[in-house]
């Protein structure tokens, strides 16, 4: 397993957020004592505009670079637009890697980019990377089809958004629904959607994601892109789902099973047991 990291991206925000520096902090110190074998690698120099530019407009990328807030949950931080490219840089390392070497690769990095979309920042989000990784990895590696795979426990509307309509590309979703962004309902053209209710019991959960997921090997990407969000754990603190850790594990060695190239990228998490879901979920991965 080679992860990108950079401890940088623990150096805003606060312990008073759910998404907060100690979810990156602690879950890179778990791994490294538990995984000493695990390759490390500080991610390239942040992202410039042109990968930017590929899903996002000029006045966006202009606006994250200063204040006032974007919302209530998404800040102005100083410095913020860096972290932002920074995290898109791993990702694009990430696919980068997996398509060059079928190498598992998974970004650590804050901040999550899912509900970003064109010309929006939101729920936690200022740049999409999955999306613009989506799009690099198509456009400049040549890498033909390309599928996001996003079991992150909210609607990745942003990627959705971005990815709408492009060809060649599959973005599949399972969600909570009623919840925060209060989208991803019905599926449409290349996205697909599994809206799960609040407490929907463990068994019918892992259904929808072992469907969303036969969607993807039916579609027979040259790359699988994972928005890894472990907020569907059942002790997290801002969502309803019931599945626990070594489901996770599942998601993991399902993932493995494909034997496609794939790059995992963090998206949500809050509960304190975040570095155990994304060990269970990478060492399964890796395996």
């Amino acid at each position: 397993m080679l992860i990108f990291h950079d401890p940088r991206c623990a150096d805003y925000g606060s312990s008073m957020r759910p998404e907060q520096p100690a979810r990156a902090t602690k879950t890179s110190a778990h791994l490294k004592t538990r995984h000493p074998d695990w390759e490390w690698r500080l991610p390239p120099p942040p992202a410039s505009d042109e990968p930017l530019l590929l899903a996002h407009t000029p006045a966006h990328l202009k606006r994250i670079g200063h204040g006032p807030d974007f919302d209530e949950d998404t800040p102005y931080f100083p410095g913020i637009h860096e972290h932002a490219r920074r995290a898109v840089s791993a990702a694009i390392a990430a696919a980068e890697l997996a398509v060059s070497s079928r190498v598992p690769a998974f970004s650590l990095m804050r901040p999550p980019g899912h509900h970003a979309t064109a010309d929006r920042a939101m729920g936690f989000c200022y740049l999409n990377q999955v999306a613009i990784a989506a799009l690099h990895a198509q456009q400049r590696l040549g890498t033909q089809r390309v599928a996001v795979w996003d079991f992150d426990a909210h609607h990745g509307n942003g990627t959705e958004a971005i990815l709408h309509g492009r060809s060649n590309i599959l973005f599949t979703s399972v969600h909570q629904l009623p919840g925060y962004p209060y989208t991803g309902a019905q599926s449409f053209d290349n996205c697909s959607n599994w809206p799960v209710r609040p407490r929907t019991p463990r068994p019918e959960h892992l259904a929808a994601l072992r469907a969303s997921l036969d969607r993807i090997i039916e579609f027979a990407p040259d790359l699988i892109l994972v928005s890894a969000g472990f907020d569907a754990y059942a002790r997290d603190p801002i969502t309803a789902m019931t599945l626990e850790v070594e489901d996770f594990g599942t998601l993991g060695r399902w993932l493995r099973e494909t034997g496609r190239p794939a790059a995992g990228l963090l998206e949500g998490g809050y509960s304190n047991d975040l570095p155990l879901l994304v060990d269970e979920f990478l060492s399964a991965w890796e395996k």
